[in-house]
């Protein structure tokens, strides 16, 4: 951590709860720090811990005074070798908030400190175990619900974007020391660094950009779930299909048009990526006040999607009608699937046959539950989950977005001063600005206030 702002020291003891609070068969109390191992062994009464080989787990009574707190199992982890790379004790006690209560009071008399949420992390960042955006993965692994997600927190927690951002750096650092080297001999016009292969390297740098860039929309979405909007005229069959997607009677279907005027929502795993549904009143000119709230509300849902799936009736709609919904449709720039509901009620001579685009639909009967798996593939396609699939690093994180998105801004600026001719030393300040923002995602540069926004995200005892 070298470049780092961060300068705090790490030197009190901490201990924290690892597992939630609420009665359980076993719980773990973590505690980290250079007295670990003297706080425990006043306890502890079974055997002298400093003595023990490091990874060994030790079966004994924790006590204070003559009073026995608990029968434990004591897993010890000298430093370096541990998560935080100090000296770590976990506890293994019966999953009592009393028993827990009364260890953790005993350890805070002996001068352990209650440890703040996601310092044992943010110790281990410190201490250099990992970097900032594995320490960010842990947490995203922690919370994460769904198969796409607990893979995109272990690509990342394992280094995969930090790879990617370490190498772009230690390129353009190369760079940047020998346009600093001209600087030293600024009298003797020298040039170290060819500003053509700079050029070319920046070119490629932002081509490496954009597509980590890109990737946040699939990124973002397998981290937080696709806000799917099904939406379409009233009676199209909107809240029959949402129940067959959830496979539970969720909203209320009725032949009544109208019946729904606010947003349903709910969520269902497909292939391992978690989609929003939201069910929405039927879009329609209406006299009825509350219904017309619902329209809006309808729209305003369709703004804020990543995926909409327009439903029609294929039995009754106009195709010229359906036309001009999917143009207004389409201004939103967001992608959209078009499905043709009640299809088992076609005829050969039905006049959305006779629609030029009719092939490109999608043929459903959401009563009968007919080409739903067909949907599913389409709503995977659309949110490209086989971007996913094959192993690509995605960007999951804003903070990573928003940085990335600098880099790529600076880096333009460079070009921009290459191809003006500005001087070295002003070339020099702007690879600087991107390697200041390449060096934020990865924690090479960083500050207390940053460290404290990202680490009490995290959980007590993580």
């Amino acid at each position: 951590m070298a470049d780092s702002i961060y300068i705090t020291p790490t030197d009190d003891t901490i201990v924290a709860p690892a597992t939630t609070p609420g009665t359980s068969a076993i719980a773990v109390i973590r505690i980290s720090g250079k007295e670990t191992f003297n706080m425990v062994n006043t306890l502890f009464k079974a055997k002298d811990l400093t003595k023990q080989a490091t990874h060994t787990i030790h079966f004994g009574t924790l006590r204070e005074g003559n009073t026995i707190l608990d029968e434990v199992l004591v897993s010890i982890f000298k430093a370096p070798n541990s998560f935080t790379k100090e000296d770590v004790i976990e506890i293994s006690c019966h999953g009592s908030d009393f028993i827990v209560r009364k260890i953790i009071q005993a350890l805070l008399k002996q001068g352990a400190r209650l440890a703040r949420p996601g310092e044992f992390t943010k110790r281990a960042f410190l201490n250099g175990r990992f970097d900032l955006t594995q320490a960010e993965a842990v947490a995203d692994l922690i919370h994460s619900d769904s198969e796409a997600s607990h893979i995109a927190a272990i690509h990342q927690m394992r280094g995969g974007i930090s790879n990617e951002i370490k190498n772009l750096r230690e390129k353009l650092i190369h760079f940047a020391s020998m346009i600093e080297l001209e600087l030293d001999f600024g009298e003797e016009d020298v040039e170290f660094a060819d500003r053509a292969d700079l050029q070319k390297l920046i070119t490629e740098i932002q081509k490496v950009l954009s597509s980590l860039i890109e990737s946040f929309d699939v990124g973002n979405a397998i981290k937080n779930g696709v806000p799917t909007v099904i939406a379409g005229k009233p009676n199209a069959g909107k809240s029959t299909l949402l129940n067959v997607l959830l496979n539970e009677d969720k909203a209320i279907v009725s032949a009544i048009p109208g019946t729904t005027r606010d947003a349903i929502e709910d969520e269902v795993m497909i292939e391992g990526v978690r989609f929003r549904i939201i069910d929405t009143a039927g879009l329609r000119e209406t006299t009825d006040t509350v219904e017309a709230i619902g329209v809006s509300r309808t729209r305003d849902k369709m703004k804020q999607a990543s995926l909409i799936i327009y439903l029609f009736d294929a039995a009754t709609t106009n195709p010229y009608d359906l036309e001009k919904e999917l143009q207004e449709i389409a201004q939103l720039n967001i992608p959209f699937i078009v499905v043709a509901n009640k299809s088992d009620q076609l005829l050969p001579s039905s006049a959305i046959y006779q629609w030029p685009e009719s092939s490109q639909l999608i043929y459903i009967s959401a009563a009968n539950k007919l080409n739903i798996e067909e949907l599913k593939s389409r709503m995977l396609k659309e949110v490209k989950a086989e971007k996913f699939v094959t192993g690509n690093t995605l960007i999951t994180n804003i903070r990573h977005y928003e940085s990335l998105r600098q880099t790529y801004q600076a880096l333009q600026t460079v070009l921009t001063s290459i191809n003006t001719g500005l001087s070295g030393d002003l070339l020099a300040l702007d690879i600087r600005s991107a390697l200041y923002h390449l060096g934020e995602i990865t924690g090479e540069i960083t500050t207390d206030d940053l460290l404290a926004t990202i680490f009490s995200k995290f959980c007590i005892g993580k």
